[in-house]
């Protein structure tokens, strides 16, 4: 038997894939190469014009097959690394979100608190500025006008209707008022009412030292007039 009819024999009985490869192995094949494999590759070149025409096109499909899928493995990894660098740049951005986000809190908590401060220090700076004995002349009594008139000096303007809400359930503006049962004292009924001389000595008999102790203590335990009188309403008491 002749060598081309081996070819064609060989050539008939392999699937098309390897004839694909046999036919890119040729055409890989170095020409450095001496001796049979050079004669081998001399003769092969013409594998695939030696083949019948029917074979010769699943040669051809075969390898444009390969070359497809190649192809697509070559776009499947391009749209992975898009995917994963898209998914860095979103990453990226969330972070910097994030940080403006905390950054724009702590700022709206910094507002909240200087408005608060300001607040205290508004009431703070009545209570402290006013004097028993100072702004506000003792007297031998007051009558409930006068005790009004010396709580709107003393207490803000955006909390005395607070304030004022909080005397008149506890002593209806009676500065020198006793509770029968508890012994609480004065316009807020301090308890025991003797609490009140850290504001002045005559706490018993001297409205605006109670007005003072007053404020001092609705401001510091609840934060303000108002925020006692919202205790207030929600416990009967205070």
């Amino acid at each position: 038997m002749s060598r081309i009819s081996v070819r064609g024999f060989a050539v008939v009985s392999a699937t098309a894939v390897t004839t694909v490869g046999a036919v890119m192995g040729v055409a890989q094949a170095n020409p450095g190469q001496p001796g049979d494999d050079a004669e081998a590759t001399a003769g092969d070149s013409t594998l695939l014009a030696d083949l019948p025409v029917g074979q010769q096109v699943q040669v051809q499909s075969a390898s444009l097959t390969q070359q497809a899928t190649t192809q697509a493995i070559a776009a499947d990894t391009t749209a992975k690394k898009s995917a994963e660098e898209a998914a860095r740049v979103q990453a990226a951005k969330d972070a910097v979100a994030k940080q403006k986000a905390a950054a724009a809190k702590e700022k709206a908590d910094k507002a909240a608190k200087a408005a608060a401060d300001a607040a205290k220090a508004e009431v703070d700076s009545a209570v402290e500025t006013t004097s028993t004995s100072g702004s506000f002349p003792q007297q031998a009594s007051y009558t409930v006008a006068e005790v009004q008139a010396i709580a709107r000096q003393m207490v803000p303007s955006s909390q005395f209707q607070c304030f004022s809400n909080i005397v008149n359930h506890e002593s209806t503006w009676n500065y020198r008022a006793v509770n029968p049962s508890s012994g609480a004292y004065g316009l807020v009924q301090a308890y025991p009412g003797s609490k009140m001389s850290s504001a002045g000595a005559d706490w018993r008999t001297n409205p605006a030292t109670q007005i003072k102790w007053g404020l001092s203590y609705m401001d510091s335990r609840y934060g303000s007039p108002c925020d006692a009188w919202a205790f207030w309403q929600a416990n009967g008491s205070y």
